[in-house]
């Protein structure tokens, strides 16, 4: 997180139901978070919502033991109609020092 390729949506997630602390990396947040400049009717303290909504849909399909999760989403990023979006969900331990289970959801070109 320090380092700036991280960012906790933690909060957030609680609220959308996800007992795991989750990151978006910062790819997604520039992505789909973000909104870019001219795009109207859009709330970018809404916008994590969806991801996590997704996110939290794919956690209940999972199967046990399931540490990587594919799930989709329509994001808004122009004046004109969404778009699917696909983004991967990883399941793993927090930090080398830090053996608590941490969710980040990332690109698929970035798995």
């Amino acid at each position: 997180m320090a380092d700036g390729f991280q960012v906790e949506v933690t909060e957030t997630a609680r609220e959308a139901g996800i007992v795991f602390p989750v990151f978006l990396t910062r790819a997604v947040y520039d992505a789909y978070v973000t909104i870019p400049p001219g795009v109207t009717g859009q709330y970018e303290a809404g916008r994590p919502w969806g991801i996590l909504q997704m996110l939290k849909f794919a956690i209940y399909k999972a199967q046990p033991d399931q540490d990587r999760l594919h799930f989709a989403l329509y994001v808004r990023n122009d004046n004109r109609r969404p778009r699917l979006v696909k983004l991967i969900a990883i399941c793993a331990p927090m930090d080398i020092d830090e053996p608590r289970p941490a969710i980040t959801v990332m690109l698929c070109e970035e798995e």
